[in-house]
């Protein structure tokens, strides 16, 4: 694919627009893509590709769309691109987000690249006239992304930061106490925090509310073959073991173990 554009975003994470075709530009929300890090010369740098969430696929402009955070070196390595260049990406892999359309208001909260996993589905959600409560982490204002990006799709957006105190997990109940007495909170999604899981799965079972969570996870093949993404899950009482990229990374809330 040809980049596009490819922009710093908070100080700390980068966008990455690149030119799609279909089948690409079809991922549904909570899909991903596994990106091929080059370094200099062409070599690998390193070998394995880096999975990434679509926070952005839209076959009308033929754009794929992504945001990640600069932490390692294939990360460092892809954020060399610059427009013009190409870029190998293999997609949309995975299972994503599902949708039940008796649903009439959903609560999504995230963290981090976590927000890139959630917007898309927020806009799906808006396109089946499902509303969306969304509670944005992070650790103070200037680092809190895609908040606008969730309100033009007329989600409700409550930011809580950790400079504030706003994101400690007993104020983050308080606003799902809120919700859940308003009747806003017919489910739960939620990807970028152990913590932000944990506090969702108990809400989850203790109001009888269904939930998924988007796992992040290292993956090198991406294909369900190499099971070096496998780990532990409840099914039916016992452990199982499940591979994030060909049974997820979308998975039941309440079956991820945090």
């Amino acid at each position: 694919m040809t980049v596009l554009a490819h922009a710093a975003v908070t100080g700390e994470y980068r966008h990455l627009v690149l030119q799609a075709e279909r089948p690409m530009t079809l991922a549904r929300p909570g899909q991903f893509f596994h990106l091929l890090c080059t370094g200099e010369m062409g070599m690998l740098a390193p070998f394995f590709r880096r999975p990434m969430s679509a926070y952005l696929a839209d076959p009308s402009s033929g754009r794929l769309e992504f945001l990640y955070k600069v932490n390692g070196r294939g990360t460092r390595a892809l954020a060399a691109l610059q427009p013009g260049e190409e870029l190998n990406v293999l997609g949309p892999l995975g299972r994503g987000f599902r949708l039940d359309p008796s649903w009439k208001n959903i609560v999504v909260v995230g963290r981090g690249v976590g927000l890139a996993t959630l917007a898309p589905l927020a806009e799906a959600a808006a396109a089946q006239r499902i509303k969306v409560t969304a509670i944005l982490s992070a650790r103070r204002p200037d680092l809190l992304m895609s908040a606008e990006r969730f309100q033009n799709t007329g989600a409700r957006v409550l930011p809580v930061y950790d400079s504030d105190g706003s994101s400690a997990p007993e104020e983050v109940e308080k606003l799902l106490d809120r919700l859940i007495a308003s009747r806003l909170a017919d489910a739960f999604f939620v990807c970028g925090s152990q913590r932000l899981l944990r506090l969702l799965q108990r809400f989850s079972e203790t109001h009888a509310i269904p939930g998924q969570v988007a796992l992040e996870q290292q993956m090198a093949c991406g294909l369900g073959m190499c099971f070096c993404c496998v780990r532990p899950f409840r099914e039916d009482g016992k452990i199982a073991q499940r591979r994030v990229c060909w049974e997820g990374p979308v998975f039941n809330l309440q079956e991820a173990l945090a």
